[in-house]
């Protein structure tokens, strides 16, 4: 590089010899002469006052007691040349302090170098545009302030900045107040300022005040022996501005809303209490002593208990009486437990009592006399005691309505226990309906009913346990080869349940339709005897009616076609029912049975089809042809076929069905007592049962009595 120095054209400046100089770098620094005293009045009011601009102010440069240089700047929040008129104009707001980045997500790091806040990487990151780095390598890690310096350190707590210079000289530089800059540093530790203004001044402009963060300070900067970063000036010596620092047992970044955040102590700093407990309180903390009978543990920093030695007794002792607390705490425990659940249990059951109807079921047993006589209301925890709390050994088979158990009272009576698997709300109408109507009948042949349970969910009927099962069972169950119904006894079974239909339809107070008349319904008792059972959709029809019109209800196979079609239940319709197991004991086939072919086949349908092709005789159950005359045989077929009408006006009613058994018995009855006669042979039983083989006499059998004493004998039995 050369330099030339010429004289003025004007002449104003003295006359110099050229000078060349050579020099790969310098720097230059000038001033203005002056022939007054620098920046004072008489030099301001000198026409050749150089600080002409609006905003501007003079700086003094002593150089020599007798001759004068300054120079001239702009003021704080202005720039340009202070030379010049209106040279110093105002400067953009982002030249100044802004505690807020105006952009979000900004990137905080330059390889391994932490660049936070107010210093920025990119446009709008950082507090002003003096603090704007560039970082030029990530891989390197190579941050620079302007295009002289590179950051290698920030520490923001201290205020201090790792700076490297990037451009070396070979000689030193002299500026005019004679401070040197070292031409040959290579690193230094630079303090650094974010205004120019003291804590004081800063408070003031709430907008632009740095300290943001809650636990922060402010520091006035005021020692010269620093070199620090000024906003406008760069690196310099100076001796004012301010700094943001967190408080006493704080640490973080104070330029950032909570970025001072609590020291805990206890744990950075271990053994500050020595031994004793450190407690961390919000930027301090403070010890405290061990609890009584605990000692402060160095490895753990917590307080232990101190294990010591007790006697044997003692501890004998202690454990005895704890031993004997807790099993009085759990013996109370387990009383209280038991006592509330029998209060729940208490309640649930007089709920249920409610729900069950039993208010009602207890006005009609109250307002009739033989029932009030008759049936009682069973206590569960009664009927508990006596099933051995309902054991499924005690199960003898299900009902049409629900499972049958067996169960002994405490008056050693053997019951039979129906508990009901309908629970729905609407069905425990049809259950009182079962307890009204048996508790109004007293009938040989129809079952007896000794009372019911209202207490459970699902209520309980109590029935005279009944041992020899049902018909259905009699005649179709392959379990017991051994034993059969001989026709005498059919015959019998047959009149006893016509009779007690014929009973319930027309000689009860009321009358009463089964609805659900089939060889299941029909119970034997030890002694054979018939006992028609389940009256869980039997219906009490009013005297003057009829028929009563309801939905259909029964077993298929024995519901009557006509009340099926028109949902009208009469009198017949249990009578068409009856005409089935009329068929059942001739044929010794379930209603609906599979043929030799595997199909399904209806009994009605079968007999009337076969009839067409076949006497009746071939048609019966073999054990009916070796003991029933063929008259007897067609007299009953005759009646069951007459029961199976389909209309029901061409059915006989249940008195007739019942006379008509009745009379084919007597027939039977004259005709072996007359030949028994014919031959002098001793008057034999004539009805006798399969049981055990065959050929011993029913406990049912009886003499041969004249036609007119069984007429009067049959007379006698309740209708």
């Amino acid at each position: 590089m050369q330099l030339q120095f010429v004289r003025h054209t004007n002449g104003s400046f003295p006359k110099y010899r050229e000078i060349s100089v050579i020099s790969r770098s310098m720097f230059l620094g000038w001033s203005v002469h002056a022939d007054h005293p620098p920046c004072s009045d008489e030099l301001r009011n000198d026409n050749n006052y150089a600080c002409v601009s609006n905003n501007s102010s003079c700086d003094a440069e002593p150089i020599d007691e007798n001759i004068y240089w300054y120079r001239c700047r702009c003021e704080s929040e202005y720039a340009g040349n202070p030379y010049i008129l209106d040279g110093c104009s105002h400067v953009d707001s982002a030249y100044y302090y802004n505690p807020v980045p105006r952009k979000v997500n900004c990137s905080r790091s330059c390889g391994d170098i932490n660049v936070p806040f107010p210093f920025g990487l990119e446009e709008s990151c950082s507090a002003r545009t003096q603090f704007r780095l560039n970082c030029t390598d990530i891989a390197t890690s190579t941050l620079q302030l302007d295009r002289n310096y590179q950051v290698s350190h920030i520490d923001i707590e201290r205020g201090i900045i790792d700076i490297k210079l990037l451009v070396f000289y070979d000689i030193p530089i002299f500026e005019l107040d004679h401070r040197v800059y070292s031409s040959f540093m290579t690193s230094e530790s630079m303090h650094w300022t974010i205004d120019n203004l003291s804590c004081l001044q800063a408070q003031k402009n709430v907008s632009a005040y740095g300290c943001v963060s809650v636990n922060s300070m402010c520091l006035d900067f005021n020692d010269s022996t620093y070199k620090v970063y000024d906003v406008q000036e760069q690196w310099k010596y100076k001796n004012n501005g301010y700094r943001c620092q967190c408080m006493h047992g704080f640490h973080g970044n104070p330029y950032v809303p909570n970025g001072c955040q609590d020291i805990d102590e206890c744990k950075t700093t271990p053994g500050i209490c020595k031994e004793l407990l450190c407690n961390n309180t919000v930027g301090s903390y403070h010890c405290t002593e061990c609890p009584d009978k605990t000692k402060y543990d160095t490895a753990t920093m917590q307080c232990i208990k101190v294990k010591r030695q007790r006697g044997l007794l003692l501890g004998i002792v202690m454990g005895l009486s704890a031993g004997i607390a807790i099993l009085l705490l759990t013996l109370s425990a387990i009383f209280l437990v038991r006592k509330w659940r029998r209060d729940v249990q208490k309640r649930l059951r007089k709920k249920h009592f409610q729900d069950n109807q039993g208010l009602l079921l207890e006005q009609l047993i109250s307002s009739e006399e033989n029932a009030k006589d008759m049936t009682k209301i069973f206590s569960l925890e009664e009927l508990e005691k006596s099933t051995n709390n309902f054991d499924h050994t005690r199960i003898l088979g299900r009902g049409g309505h629900g499972m049958v158990y067996k169960g002994i009272l405490s008056d050693q009576r053997v019951v039979a226990i129906k508990k009901s698997v309908i629970i729905q709300q609407s069905e425990i109408k049809q259950f009182i309906n079962e307890v009204a109507i048996l508790s109004q009948i007293n009938h040989r042949n129809i079952v007896k009913l000794f009372g019911c349970c209202l207490e459970t969910e699902v209520p309980l009927l109590v029935y005279d346990f009944i041992p020899n099962g049902s018909l259905f069972q009699a005649l179709h169950s392959a379990s017991d080869s051994n034993f059969t119904l001989s026709w005498d006894d059919c015959m019998r079974i047959a009149c006893e349940a016509a009779g007690a239909l014929c009973y319930l339809h027309s000689a009860a107070a009321v009358s009463v339709f089964h609805r659900d008349v089939k060889s299941s319904n029909i119970l034997l008792d030890a002694n054979y005897t018939a006992k028609v059972s389940d009256f869980g959709a039997s219906r009490l029809v009013p005297i003057d009616q009829t028929h009563i019109d309801t939905k259909v209800q029964g077993t298929f196979g024995y519901i009557d076609p006509e009340y099926y079609q028109t949902t009208q239940l009469n009198e017949k319709s249990d009578v068409y029912s009856f005409g089935m197991v009329l068929l059942e004991l001739l044929l010794r086939k379930e209603p609906i049975f599979t043929d030799e072919f595997g199909s399904k086949q209806n009994l009605f349908n079968y007999f009337l089809s076969e009839l067409k092709s076949r006497p009746i005789t071939e048609i019966v159950d073999a054990h009916i042809r070796e003991e029933a005359t063929e008259q007897e045989i067609k007299s009953v077929a005759s009646l069951a076929e007459m029961c199976l009408k389909l209309r029901g006006e061409e059915r006989p009613t249940m008195k007739q069905v019942e006379i008509t058994l009745h009379n084919l018995r007597m027939e039977r009855l004259n005709s072996l007592c007359q030949v028994a006669r014919g031959n002098n042979q001793e008057i034999q039983p004539f009805i006798y049962s399969r049981a055990n083989g065959g050929g011993t006499p029913s406990v049912h059998s009886r003499t041969c009595y004249s036609l007119e004493q069984e007429f009067i004998a049959s007379a006698e039995i309740p209708r």
